[in-house]
């Protein structure tokens, strides 16, 4: 562990990876939606505009990306990587069901 920088570990990555497209998403419902969190998800589902919000929400990851970049915690960077591919995974999977 020495020489290894502080907070630099790919979980330390993807947990905000994570946390932050949702809590973008709260925000979206928060902002443009009236009722409950679900019916918000139902509604957009149904409308098949569901994965472009999720889409969306994921754009925060890039300058979640970009600060552990500039900050030569590579492990963490990998780790936002990885949670952009697990929405984008179900980005898709949404898309095409």
């Amino acid at each position: 562990m020495a020489g290894q920088k502080r907070f630099d570990s790919v979980m330390t990555g993807l947990v905000p990876g994570l946390i932050l497209p949702a809590i973008a998403l709260l925000v979206f419902w928060w902002i443009r939606y009236d009722r409950g969190l679900a019916d918000f998800l139902v509604y957009y589902q149904r409308m098949g505009l569901l994965s472009k919000v999720l889409s969306l929400a994921a754009i925060p990851n890039l300058l979640l990306f970009f600060l552990f970049i500039w900050t030569n915690r590579s492990f963490s960077a990998r780790g936002v990587i990885f949670a952009t591919l697990v929405i984008s995974c179900i980005v898709v999977i949404l898309r095409f069901t």
